[in-house]
């Protein structure tokens, strides 16, 4: 709906990314949609929590650390997941299928280590 109503790419890095260094006239519609996914989540938690529930258990700091190790990938990526594995493959962009591939590789593969580091089985 972002692509066919406003010509834009709903990629959240890029959105998100232009609060971070904002335009004049452009900060609107940023603000609303980074506050409808945080309230979205929200009344998701709210309304049906066994839906958000995961079953990795990590402590706050690898948290964070894992979204600072993913805010760099983005960059490098020019864009994160829900920007090429969703929009930009259904243009059809060749960048996109690359970095999705990329992507869902080093994801699998990242999962796959820590498990079994930390002692698990796959």
């Amino acid at each position: 709906m972002m692509l066919l109503f406003n010509g834009r790419i709903a990629g959240i890095s890029g959105i998100y990314g232009g609060l971070l260094r904002p335009v004049a006239g452009d900060i609107g519609w940023r603000v609303a949609f980074v506050l409808g996914l945080l309230v979205g989540g929200g009344l998701l938690v709210l309304v049906a929590p066994e839906l958000v529930a995961g079953s990795a258990h990590r402590s706050l700091v690898a948290t964070a650390i894992a979204g600072v190790i993913v805010g760099f990938g983005t960059r490098m990526g020019n864009g994160c997941t829900s920007g090429h594995g969703v929009c930009g493959l259904t243009r059809f962009s060749r960048r996109s299928l690359v970095a999705t591939l990329t992507f869902m590789t080093t994801g699998f593969l990242t999962a796959s280590l820590i498990t079994l580091l930390a002692g698990g089985s796959l």
